[in-house]
């Protein structure tokens, strides 16, 4: 028999047939037991599905997650310092306000999480997926090493990346500007918050991002810029960027990229 207390000692479950802590949670998840405040000091977690779980406010210092299933989990206020939480899937998760203090978030997916105000200092990010993550006031994250694009800003003269359009050159998404190869496009209210993934501007990204959005009918142009034409780099951007202005001096093969090909096998 298993029991999770709170950190203050009271039972928050019992798992009469459980032999390990790691099942204990597990069940309780199941059951959707409240196990906020609880004392998982150290646990081994690994690979477990905690999907949806209530762990406000939960003691998982040292805890071992790595591989954990936390999709959606409320960890608001959880105290994960030091935990190992490399390769979880926390897509969606509430963490707002936790401690995650030299946590290993190496490889985990958290996208979709809501960071905000969290305490990331020390925490190993490498490879950690943040895209659309709220981090909003998130404490001792490095834009640097969540951010490569942040190279663009030290390069010394024009730069090229890829703006997707729709048939006409216009966005794909909420038309407005048109691009038109040979011309200058320039904007006066640029969103320069980096927390903010999507925001007014020229959005640009780079060839990867644009060929995973494309769709029939879809054009991808070449345009080109400096650095201090840059509006923003979102923290964790997966790709997209905003400047102030940009040329458009080309437009991209789709058939050398093989979507057009990509198309046909689709059909």
């Amino acid at each position: 028999m298993i029991e999770i207390k709170h950190w203050d000692g009271r039972v928050l479950y019992t798992a009469k047939s459980a032999a390990d802590v790691r099942t204990a949670v597990v069940e309780a998840v199941k059951s959707r037991a409240n196990l906020s405040g609880a004392n998982l000091f150290g646990a081994n977690l690994s690979g477990a599905n905690l999907s949806g779980a209530n762990l406000f406010g939960a003691y998982l210092f040292g805890a071992y997650l790595s591989g954990a299933n936390l999709f959606g989990a409320y960890l608001s206020g959880a105290y994960l310092s030091g935990a190992n939480l490399s390769g979880a899937n926390l897509f969606g998760a509430n963490l707002s306000g936790a401690n995650l203090s030299r946590a290993n978030l190496s490889g985990a997916y958290l996208s979709g999480a809501n960071l905000s105000g969290a305490n990331l200092s020390g925490a190993n990010l490498f490879g950690a997926y943040l895209f659309g993550a709220d981090l909003s006031g998130a404490k001792g994250i490095n834009r640097y090493l969540t951010t490569p694009l942040h190279m663009l800003m030290d390069q010394p003269g024009p730069i090229r990346a890829y703006k997707l359009v729709g048939a006409s050159g216009g966005g794909p998404f909420r038309g407005g500007v048109k691009y038109v190869v040979g011309k200058t496009v320039k904007v006066k209210d640029a969103n320069t918050n980096e927390s903010d993934h999507c925001g007014a501007g020229i959005n640009v990204a780079s060839l990867d991002w644009c060929m995973k959005e494309w769709r029939t009918g879809y054009r991808i142009l070449l345009v080109e810029f400096t650095a201090a034409d840059i509006a923003c780099i979102p923290m964790a951007s997966d790709g997209k960027f905003r400047v102030h202005r940009c040329d458009v001096v080309g437009e991209k093969d789709l058939a050398e990229l093989g979507l057009l090909e990509a198309e046909k096998v689709d059909a």
